[in-house]
């Protein structure tokens, strides 16, 4: 009976840990909201959302006995019914306390056995009596204890006034769990399979009664023929037909043609019925299981408020978040995957893009920057997401000159325009900041962007105006189960392009070609694209065909961004739908795959990743044009000092970087450091900050004020995380800032990588 009972209360609790969850969203928008300058009613209004979220959660703890969460939400309720009675504004300080409890609240979702330790106890209170206190703020009437002030009286009567809120019953939504969910909707999507090979039979029955005509003609031309007979065999004609073994022979041929022709009418006409039946019924039923993963984009965006709200003031900017659009539904899988793109994008505008105050004042902008998501239904198959800020903008000469730095675009290449320059943000090590900080400047977050979108079979644009702002354009599909697909041929295999991708299809005569800086092009409305054969770009060898006299050449168009590049194929079969097949945790990551199919013929198809192909395509671009490496320079060891007071994390460092390839020196302090500089030469320095006799700061300071050293990358690795540190470190002309508390190698021996 016990083991019953755990389990009933394991059960309760998960269901009680999801109801929470909204509960405390809820709340935690309601603050951020707060914080706006509202109209007193709109203030209120909110007020008594949050009240009335608060005082759920409150009746749910109390059911499954989690008494602090209960004991939490009595202090909120005093709070919140403070500013509802007395209509006072909360001050800032006073909701920062209020979030901080929010995050206390989810931290004991998580790990409910914590409330066991005398520790926790004694923290909590703390914290209540904190809260008790904030009732008690100037401007909020003192309301005391809940027994003292009759709250438990006041509550029913403020829960019944004012306009109650719709609360759906059993009926109209069901909690699933995910992994049901999950298996239910992968069991549907395998009925799209069944349509496709219900059609491939279908053509087949079609072509089989169309061969038993054929041969019914011949057959009967054949008889008039007179058998095949010559001239003797004629003669004897007569005698033969009265055979009677002939003639029964021939009317049994006769009768079972018919029957077989009759048979086969009779199947290719129920095979047809069966394909449209199985096809709506198919369509139906995939439309209601994807339906139920279908979730409001606004579920992801809750985050963002007050992921907003925290960055902006830590880096000393006021910042609003607009929404626009977020009841538009769209696949769950596709809304876990853009989560970490969306706050990469959020994080740009603020760190990038949005200014601080008295610089907005001096371009005469408003204090407070704004940060909009824009989201819109395309075609009904299709999503689009706009996250704008009103900032500074893109800097795009020094895109220009980081993609030149890293050989993205050889020296003596082409003049781009500035949209094509604009572009590059998207590749990996790209980046307008001159400082590399935990939080932006590594050149990474735009280019997992544009991969993550990519995987999705989206697409990513941006637009951005000097003084005016910056605008990335987002356009993701709906569903992420399926999609539609073009068909080629290449060297006999056959691959599935998303047609999303695919700009045109067309043919153009071979002499229309030209070789341009040793690369194949090809004019097309009015501008020189790059020709590509796919073989090459998937790295296969190119079939030797003797048959080579077709004058034409087959192409697909594709477009990524603003990059069009041509792929020559062999043949183009069709379009249609595809059901996309992931490849699986072994495969996770395989060069111009992105997934799978299976065709109506049992034929196992792979999905090319487009973003890959132009990669490839691209980089054999700059191949062709840029000046071969000197081998002996390329096998120069790089080296580096490091600048360490501490034994243990100068060895740390020191193994690290010889590990990676590096000579590097050490140093114990600035002072000696900065005399290694000047004795020996280095590519690159990595300085702690706290350091006797000379600090990080000073030892960076002393370096940029040498010109000799004026170009030497300089990384400090410090304790330090405060942002007046990261300040006197970009000051003082460090090119990196990394906190030891989030110190991982692979993020230092990139960073390194990047600087030399």
């Amino acid at each position: 009976m016990a083991k019953k009972d755990n389990g009933f209360l394991k059960k309760l609790l998960a269901t009680f840990k999801v109801e929470a969850e909204e509960h405390l969203k809820t709340i935690s928008l309601g603050l951020v909201e707060l914080e706006k300058t509202l109209p007193p009613e709109k203030q209120l209004e909110i007020v008594e959302t949050i009240f009335r979220e608060t005082h759920s959660l409150k009746g749910a703890a109390r059911a499954v006995s989690m008494t602090d969460i209960e004991s939490v939400c009595q202090a909120l309720e005093n709070i919140f019914a403070a500013w509802q009675r007395g209509g006072a504004i909360p001050s800032a300080g006073l909701l920062d306390s209020l979030h901080q409890t929010v995050d206390v609240l989810e931290k004991i979702l998580s790990s409910p056995e914590a409330e066991e330790t005398a520790e926790h106890k004694s923290k909590m209170a703390a914290l209540i009596r904190r809260l008790q206190g904030g009732a008690r703020e100037p401007g909020i009437r003192n309301q005391g204890t809940a027994a003292e002030q009759g709250v438990s009286t006041a509550e029913p009567q403020f829960l019944s006034s004012g306009p109650q809120p719709q609360i759906p019953t059993l009926g109209d939504t069901v909690r699933i769990p995910r992994a049901k969910l999950d298996r239910v909707l992968l069991q549907a999507e395998e009925f799209l399979s069944a349509k496709l090979t219900a059609s491939q039979r279908a053509a087949d029955l079609r072509q089989i009664t169309t061969l038993v005509g054929d041969w019914e003609k011949a057959w009967a031309k054949f008889r008039r023929s007179g058998f095949g007979m010559g001239p003797v065999e004629l003669e004897n004609r007569q005698s033969l037909i009265r055979n009677s073994q002939s003639r029964e022979f021939l009317e049994w041929n006769d009768h079972t043609v018919t029957s077989i022709e009759e048979k086969l009418a009779g199947i290719s006409k129920s095979a047809e019925l069966d394909r449209r039946m199985l096809g709506r019924m198919v369509d139906d039923l995939l439309a209601e299981m994807k339906s139920l993963s279908m979730l409001p984009i606004s579920s992801v965006l809750e985050i963002l408020p007050r992921f907003v709200r925290e960055l902006s003031r830590d880096q000393e900017k006021e910042v609003d978040l607009v929404i626009q659009g977020g009841e538009i539904e769209i696949d769950r899988r596709i809304l876990e995957e853009i989560k970490d793109p969306l706050i990469h994008l959020v994080r740009n505008c603020i760190d990038h893009g949005i200014e601080k105050p008295e610089e907005r004042k001096q371009n005469g902008k408003r204090l407070r920057g704004t940060i909009t998501i824009a989201l819109s239904q395309k075609n009904g198959s299709k999503v689009e997401l706009i996250i704008s800020d009103d900032g500074r903008g893109v800097d795009v000469p020094k895109v220009r000159s980081a993609a030149l730095r890293l050989g993205l675009i050889p020296d003596d290449a082409p003049a781009l325009s500035d949209q094509e320059a604009l572009s590059l943000i998207f590749q990996t090590g790209v980046s307008t900041s001159a400082f590399i900080t935990d939080i932006s400047g590594r050149g990474l977050g735009l280019a997992i962007v544009r991969e993550k979108v990519g995987k999705l079979g989206g697409m990513v644009s941006v637009e951005t105006k000097p003084d005016a702002g910056t605008a990335f354009q987002l356009t993701l599909p709906v569903t992420l189960a399926t999609f539609r697909g073009t068909l080629v041929r290449v060297n006999d295999r056959v691959f599935v392009m998303p047609t999303t991708f695919v700009e045109r299809v067309t043919r153009i005569k071979k002499k229309e070609i030209r070789t341009v800086e040793n690369r194949e092009t090809i004019p097309l409305d009015g501008q020189v694209l790059p020709l590509v054969q796919l073989s090459d770009a998937l790295q296969f060898s190119r079939k030797n065909t003797t048959d080579d006299s077709r004058d034409t050449a087959l192409l697909v168009i594709l477009g990524s961004a603003e990059k069009r590049i041509a792929f020559l194929v062999d043949d183009l079969l069709n379009e249609q739908e595809v059901l996309v097949k992931t490849l699986g945790k072994q495969l996770s990551r395989v060069q111009h795959v992105a997934a799978a199919t299976v065709l109506g013929t049992g034929q196992v198809v792979p999905v090319l990743n487009v973003f890959d192909l132009m990669k490839s395509a691209a980089r054999a671009t700059v191949a062709s044009v840029k000046p071969p490496i000197q081998p002996e320079k390329e096998a120069k060891k790089k080296s580096i000092l490091v600048v360490e007071d501490s034994i243990t994390a100068r060895t740390l460092l020191k193994n690290i970087l010889e590990s990676a390839g590096y000579h590097v020196a050490a140093a114990v302090d600035g002072v000696d450091g900065y005399t290694q500089l000047r004795s020996s030469e280095f590519d690159l320095v990595v300085s702690d900050v706290d350091m006797p006799r000379m600090n990080g700061f000073d030892l960076t300071a002393k370096i940029r004020s040498d010109k000799k050293f004026a170009g030497l990358p300089v990384v400090l690795v410090t304790a330090l995380e405060s942002r007046e540190d990261r300040e006197r470190g970009i000051d003082v002309g460090a090119n990196a800032y990394i906190v030891k508390s989030s110190f991982d190698q692979s993020n230092l021996l990139e960073v390194i990588g990047r600087l030399i």
